[in-house]
């Protein structure tokens, strides 16, 4: 499968982005999908992740009531939906689907967990 995320661009504090993630040559039916960010000179972290399973979703405490998850199986495509973006958002941020068939557990936000990632969307937020 491959991801292409998309929806990334230079908003101002406060402002609202829809970051879209869609897959190609595979379904995202059976596997959890994960959203990550990337700011210069940090390593990779886990924003947000949908369980395949249940729909479940979980949020890193650094973005709880600000962002939100969703999918939409008809269009094969994961959206992460940014509200009240702060300068400490900016960042590259990828999509990523889980190493793991239907994982049972809740989603992971461990970035070793993930395998097929898309090619990232630069989200600048400026104060």
């Amino acid at each position: 499968v491959q991801l292409q995320a998309s929806g990334g661009g230079l908003v101002q504090t406060g402002d609202s982005l829809r970051l879209s993630c869609a897959a190609s040559g595979g379904t995202l039916d059976y596997f959890a999908i994960g959203w990550f960010r990337q700011a210069p000179g940090k390593e990779r972290e886990g924003v947000s992740c949908i369980s395949s399973v249940d729909g479940r979703t979980y949020l890193a405490d650094s973005v709880k009531g600000r962002f939100t998850i969703s999918k939409d199986n008809a269009k094969n495509t994961v959206y992460l939906q940014m509200n009240s973006l702060k300068p400490e958002d900016t960042a590259v941020y990828y999509c990523a689907t889980d190493r793991v068939y239907q994982r049972l557990d809740p989603c992971s936000l461990d970035v070793r967990d993930y395998d097929y990632w898309g090619q990232g969307t630069l989200v600048t937020v400026s104060s």
